[in-house]
């Protein structure tokens, strides 16, 4: 789980920039508007609401950071419970800026870029389709958009995205 060296990292880091641009802009259509019920929304009785899902998309964000910075992976690893459905999108954001800001400075990882895409990152991005198929399933669905042409854009990682260009039902 050796780092990225500097040779030939450029590509790769804005390349892991622009998935956490993504992550911003997915992210933000799963939690922007979602009704008050939303959070303590269940499919089952032993299923993760919205809100333990969240808060647990924020720890891997902060996870990832914490990997990228040298912690052992099962040292950084610290899980905190759901706050408020306000506070946790927060922290979601918060995490993706901290992450990003920290490639934006040029700043190597101390685990690769592919491990920490094909570990916690990927988790992200499963969590928020997660997210957004409760969303359908609480009466408060997200609209589908055709991707390749959204206005994902590298370094606007925060609450407030483009909007979209093509949805559909």
């Amino acid at each position: 789980m050796n780092g990225d060296s500097d040779e030939g990292l450029e590509p790769k880091r804005q390349f892991f920039r622009h998935i956490l641009a993504t992550i911003a802009y997915r992210g933000g259509k799963a939690l922007r508007k979602a009704p008050e019920s939303f959070p303590a929304f269940r499919t089952a009785e032993t299923s993760r609401s919205p809100a333990q899902i969240l808060a647990h998309t924020a720890d891997l964000l902060e996870w990832t950071l914490r990997l990228s910075e040298g912690e052992q992976w099962h040292a950084a690893w610290r899980p905190l419970a759901p706050s408020t459905w306000d506070s946790d999108v927060a922290r979601f954001f918060k995490a993706l800026e901290q992450l990003d800001n920290r490639f934006a400075r040029g700043q190597s990882s101390a685990m690769s870029l592919e491990i920490l895409f094909q570990g916690p990152v990927s988790d992200v991005i499963t969590h928020i389709g997660q997210l957004a198929m409760l969303r359908r399933l609480a009466g408060s669905p997200v609209k589908g958009e055709v991707m390749i042409i959204a206005e994902v854009e590298v370094g606007r990682i925060g609450p407030d995205q483009a909007a979209p260009k093509r949805e559909f039902d």
